[in-house]
């Protein structure tokens, strides 16, 4: 097994008077030639957003663009004629295939909306572009809301975002798979491997696990946190 932890305080961030993003990877002018991807991801933003701001209409193509929304209301437009209201525990996958045009603001809220969105390689990128959601997806365990196992396809096999809103104190088992990025968007965590090294992850912070097929971990909060967890490959049951 090899791990490696990205503190949250060594991100890049990308800011306006109405939007802060932090990126985990190198994107636009926060380039970066030794962190450009891991597995079929290639962006996974953080993004915080003032009431009605957001991204105008743009276009993408060949990319699984997946929105988890943690706070606040996000209104979701694009070229397939959808207008959709993502509120906090939405998740929607918008495959892009050949190309489609959306745009993302904030609805109106009483906190800045905030959303995590990753980009992944599909196995087709040149497929009809599709959109789906799932609303109500938020939970008190580690839960499958996009990918493997989950309601929302995602066009990568074998990728599987989990998301949960774990209590303290609480040990909560972390999906076994070869290849996982761990991400807590807020609070406190400690992922303990069998047999392995503890290690401690505060908000913003990420940890990428490679060759991890047999593996077996724990996450334990030491106060409420909000966990996103990608897991690459054919899921082991342990």
């Amino acid at each position: 097994m090899q791990t490696r932890l990205y503190p949250g305080s060594e991100r890049c961030a990308t800011q306006s008077a109405d939007r802060v993003t932090r990126h985990s990877f190198s994107f636009g002018e926060h380039y970066d030639p030794d962190n450009l991807a891991f597995g079929p991801m290639r962006c996974h933003d953080d993004h915080r957003l003032s009431w009605g701001a957001g991204f105008e209409e743009h276009t993408h193509s060949g990319v699984e663009l997946v929105t988890w929304v943690l706070h606040g209301q996000l209104v979701h437009t694009d070229s397939l004629g959808h207008r959709t209201l993502l509120p906090a525990g939405t998740v929607q996958v918008q495959s892009a295939g050949s190309g489609i045009r959306h745009s993302e603001f904030a609805d109106t809220s009483p906190e800045p909306t905030r959303f995590v969105q990753t980009w992944l390689v599909p196995d087709e990128p040149d497929g009809p572009p599709a959109t789906f959601v799932a609303s109500g997806m938020r939970s008190g365990r580690l839960t499958p809301v996009a990918g493997v196992g989950a309601q929302v396809p995602i066009g990568t096999a074998g990728a599987t975002l989990w998301a949960g809103t774990l209590a303290p104190g609480e040990p909560h088992d972390h999906p076994v798979c070869p290849m996982q990025h761990l991400f807590v968007a807020s609070g406190e965590v400690r992922w303990q491997p069998a047999g392995g090294e503890a290690v401690v992850l505060g908000a913003g912070d990420a940890l990428r696990v490679t060759e991890a097929d047999d593996v077996e971990a724990t996450l334990t909060p030491t106060r409420e946190s909000d966990v996103l967890i990608w897991t690459f490959g054919p899921p082991n049951p342990g």
